[in-house]
């Protein structure tokens, strides 16, 4: 089946069920509508779709789905509503007890009936939960991915599709990658590297457009969404919500240049992304020191139709919060070498394949370290508000300098000259050196150091206890001993750069019920609005259980918005 080309669709001026925003979230609510009988439209006021979920690692975090179990891992809702209580500790609107159960009832079945419509999953096994030494984890990971997607499969929609830049060109999902980071230290990531080169090579040679990540799961998601005749348009930018007789019955915003206006007979539900590129809201809303420079989240993030549910009542929650991952700026804190793109756009540095490594530990401006650099990242911005210590700074010696990655470093290539030129990569030849030229306390990093490298002889981080669960390891060296994520920082030169909490979207937002309906302040339901995804405050809390901790919730609560909108329907239909 060909699918239709981006202009075949007209713009009809009501709909059953309008979605605003064209992520995950987006796509499965209008596949359920549609399969139910219903005529949903999509809206996304960017020109390329698949928002956020484009632009990510591409990867669902579901507990007790059924793929993870055709590999043998034992899981239940009983387990992971356990490990839910042992790692989601805010208690707050948006992670009420209905909202929690309806998030472990409806992803495990939100993933089969995806993979019943087309989509394909793969099992990353052995990227395990964030906290799997917690009651409840798994060590073998319940996290999903989709099968790297042919981008020809999309036809004339190819060139429309949301995808983050320095993926572009890599057909393998975030697992193989980040082992492929051990490159100089084990043989199966050589295999990898090898592996990738020749699918590269391959994939020129034959033509193909193949990618993985949020692309191939969005890629595919737009192929099922159009071959099953659904509407999608973009340039729609919605920034108002028509009420009437005190419910949500339309959306309206500019579309080619003209004020358009598109009403919905069953609801609308808002998928629209976080505020991440809003300076003016970041500034007024999260904690200080802050700035949208940091982000890698899509560039829709811009968090208009955040304020404009506001404006109607919508109650809100852990605006402050963000899916934290630390990067790394110059002195005056602009964007370092390699940090953009070729069209001059800028992808700040995101510090996750380093991070567990030997010989590397992060200190405050006292010299004192003050979180497991292993963490969760989304923990490690969190950390490092917590602790006063924005920037913080990392510190490693020359061997993880010459034997690990860092930032756009494969192993064992020599420093960045622009870097050390700049001041963003510090290099000393003592320890003392290294904390002067940074601006860190001299005798507290010395006092350090000293005890970090007593941590790395008997293999056990008294401080933060890196290195004992299955996840730190995860990102650590296998072939150091005794602990893979704790060497000794002893072997000069010395080097630091500075870490501020970047991320790849907000965190908080508009607060749902169970059934994903936007609530007002007193609890009372907004009626015919709904909302999903990063404009929501998440059923995770301030937590990140695991990798596709904010994508998976994103599916599940548009899932279920669709499914009470057909609701809806049949009770109208009654």
């Amino acid at each position: 089946m060909t699918l239709p080309p981006p202009d075949s669709f007209a713009l009809q001026p009501a709909y059953d069920f309008v979605i605003v925003g064209s992520g995950g979230g987006s796509m499965v609510a209008a596949l359920y509508a549609k399969l139910a009988g219903l005529n949903p439209v999509i809206l996304e006021k960017r020109d390329k779709i698949g928002g956020s979920t484009g632009f990510s690692g591409g990867v669902w975090w579901v507990p007790n789905n059924h793929v993870i179990k055709r590999y043998g891992v034992e899981d239940s809702k009983e387990r992971a509503r356990r490990y839910f209580a042992a790692t989601v500790d805010f208690v707050g609107k948006g992670t009420t007890p209905a909202r929690r159960e309806a998030f472990l009832d409806e992803a495990p079945e939100m993933i089969r009936f995806l993979e019943d419509h087309g989509m394909v999953f793969e099992y990353p096994d052995g990227w395990s939960d964030y906290y799997d030494d917690r009651d409840g984890g798994e060590p073998r990971g319940r996290s999903l991915t989709a099968l790297p997607f042919d981008l020809r499969n999309l036809g004339p929609w190819q060139e429309h599709l949301s995808r983050y830049a320095p993926f572009n060109g890599i057909p393998f999902p975030s697992l193989p990658l980040i082992k492929m980071l051990m490159l100089k230290r084990t043989f199966y990531a050589k295999t990898i590297m090898a592996r990738l080169v020749f699918a590269m090579t391959k994939n020129k040679l034959l033509g193909r457009k193949i990618v993985a990540h949020g692309g191939a799961i969005q890629g595919r998601m737009l192929e099922m969404t159009l071959r099953h005749g659904i509407p999608v348009f973009g340039g729609f930018a919605a920034d108002a919500l028509v009420e009437e007789d005190g419910r949500v019955v339309a959306v309206s915003g500019t579309y080619r240049g003209q004020r358009t206006t598109v009403r919905s007979r069953l609801g609308i539900l808002m998928n629209v992304g976080g505020f991440a590129r809003n300076d003016a809201m970041r500034q007024k809303y999260q904690r200080h020191p802050i700035s949208a420079s940091w982000t890698n989240a899509n560039p829709g993030d811009t968090g208009e139709m955040i304020e404009e549910m506001i404006r109607l009542g919508a109650d809100t929650e852990n605006l402050d919060a963000a899916v934290w991952v630390p990067t790394s700026l110059n002195p005056d804190g602009s964007m370092p070498e390699g940090a953009t793109g070729k069209d001059g756009s800028p992808y700040p540095f995101m510090h996750v394949g380093e991070i567990a490594v030997p010989h590397y530990m992060w200190v405050d401006k006292h010299g004192r370290r003050f979180v497991n650099e292993a963490n969760s990242y989304v923990e490690l911005g969190e950390a490092m508000y917590g602790n006063d210590a924005v920037p913080a700074f990392a510190i490693f010696d020359d061997r993880a300098m010459r034997n690990y990655a860092y930032a756009t470093m494969m192993p064992g290539m020599k420093p960045v000259k622009k870097w050390l030129e700049s001041g963003f990569l510090i290099k000393a030849d003592t320890i003392e050196e290294l904390a002067r030229k940074a601006g860190i306390d001299p005798a507290g990093l010395a006092a350090q150091v000293e005890r970090y490298n007593r941590f790395a002889e008997t293999g056990v981080d008294e401080e933060f206890h890196k290195g004992e669960r299955q996840y730190d390891r995860f990102r650590g060296d296998p072939t150091h001993k005794p602990n893979p994520c704790v060497g000794a920082i002893a072997k000069a030169p010395f080097y630091a750069t500075r870490m501020f909490p970047g991320d790849v979207g907000t965190f908080g937002g508009v607060v749902t019920d169970e059934k994903a309906r936007v609530l007002r302040g007193d609890g009372s339901i907004i009626d015919g609005l709904y909302a999903t995804g990063n404009c929501t405050s998440s059923v995770m809390g301030r937590s990140y259980p695991g990798p596709g901790a904010s994508i998976s919730p994103a599916f599940t609560f548009g899932y279920i918005a669709a499914k009470d909108a057909v609701a809806r329907s049949h009770n109208q239909a009654a």
